[in-house]
């Protein structure tokens, strides 16, 4: 009896694991199920897409950017700095020995042509100017008794010789005033014959104040600026190419420039000018970009680093922000927003040259597409940890 008892008990118990055990497996399932749902995933097939969760969306930060189409062919990198157009930028001096008696602009303000920029006060200037007033004076007269002695001669008053002799005095006296007027001219402060020795320094160009050293009370020398206008609103960057480069540079070209102060950015800039001379010790020659800066966010002598492409400047290529590419095991992906909320196609694409802060596409996307630039990084890890969960299941 006891052995047939033991046996039955065994089997017994066998039956009791086999009915509760799909109840476990049911219960995992779904349980397996619900947690799959918080999470990103991967779907695959003919076009690969990422899900991410809206919750997990907001936390994600992802930005996105357009592909663009930029200057191709080769180009060459060169170094500079930025300055002021030729055309744009005045230094304004005393043009004679001055004192500064008043100050109208100051450092950073905006001024026109013609806009009253101080006011000094010389007095070589006076002397010249009442120098000059005394021989209009004197010429006056002169001319005057001239007449005189010609209305005195047609009535035989006074003799021919005496009307000559006035001529040749008033002409003397004209000619002091013509050289009185040259010597005031020479100063740089006008011609006015008002005896004054003030004058006022006006803006030669439209511009802003860059620097200003007058002081009130301040001897101003000729030699010495007392302002320095510029107008910012278009600059010059002047890189040094070498000769082998430089040739083939063409006016007109677009150009890529980076800035040391301005990380991540690039700005638009077209070659205006290449240099005649090649400097003997670096072999290189000045080549001059012109850049927009309407914004205000650049500054004359900040250093920086241009893309500039040689040949032809009709060829263009295709590019995207240098953080949308990834690289997976396959070769590189981007990742682009779909209609859906929160789907994202993952695209294989033809990883070419790097351009600063942007890499060239060869094939997989076309000017205008839309691809992640901040987060692609994150979705390119869901799609390595499916794959990496995929092997494993199938060992």
């Amino acid at each position: 009896m006891k052995p047939t008892l033991l046996l039955l008990s065994v089997l017994v118990g066998l039956t009791a694991c086999k009915s509760s055990k799909p109840e476990h497996d049911d219960a995992h399932e779904h349980g397996h199920d619900e947690a799959a749902e918080e999470k990103l995933h991967v779907e695959s097939g003919d076009v690969i897409h990422v899900h991410v969760p809206q919750e997990m969306l907001r936390d994600l930060r992802v930005t996105t950017a357009k592909v663009e189409a930029r200057p191709g062919g080769e180009s060459v990198t060169a170094l500079g700095e930025l300055t002021f157009s030729e055309d744009a930028y005045a230094e304004v001096a005393s043009p004679v020995s001055a004192r500064v008696a008043s100050v109208a602009v100051t450092t950073g303000q905006a001024v026109k042509q013609g806009q009253r920029l101080a006011e000094l006060q010389s007095p070589e200037l006076g002397r010249a100017r009442a120098d000059l007033q005394a021989t209009q004076a004197r010429a006056t007269a002169a001319r005057q008794a001239a007449d005189r002695k010609r209305t005195l001669a047609e009535e035989r008053i006074v003799a021919r010789k005496d009307v000559q002799a006035a001529e040749a005095d008033a002409a003397a006296a004209e000619a002091e005033v013509a050289a009185a007027k040259a010597a005031l001219s020479a100063l740089g402060a006008g011609n006015g014959g008002d005896g004054t020795s003030g004058f006022v320094l006006k803006a030669p160009i439209h511009g802003t104040v860059v620097e200003r050293t007058a002081r009130l009370g301040q001897m101003a020398d000729p030699s010495q600026a007392l302002f320095r206008i510029g107008d910012l609103s278009s600059l010059w960057l002047i890189v040094h190419a070498f000769e082998r480069d430089a040739v083939r540079l063409m006016p007109g070209a677009d150009a890529r420039v980076t800035f040391a102060a301005f990380p991540g950015q690039e700005f638009a800039a077209k070659v205006g000018h290449v240099g005649q001379r090649v400097d003997p010790h670096s072999r290189t020659i000045p080549v001059r970009l012109e850049l927009d800066n309407g914004k205000g966010l650049l500054r004359p002598g900040m250093s920086a680093s241009a893309s500039i492409p040689l040949g032809d400047p009709g060829a263009t290529l295709t590019a995207v922000p240098a953080a949308a590419l990834q690289r997976l095991e396959n070769g590189w992906v981007v990742f682009l927003p779909t209609p859906e909320a929160g789907v994202f196609e993952q695209r294989e694409v033809g990883r070419g040259r790097s351009l600063g802060t942007q890499v060239e596409v060869l094939k997989g996307l076309t000017v205008g597409d839309e691809v992640v630039v901040e987060g692609a990084f994150l979705l390119k890890a869901e799609v390595e940890k499916s794959q990496g969960g995929g092997d494993e299941h199938g060992h």
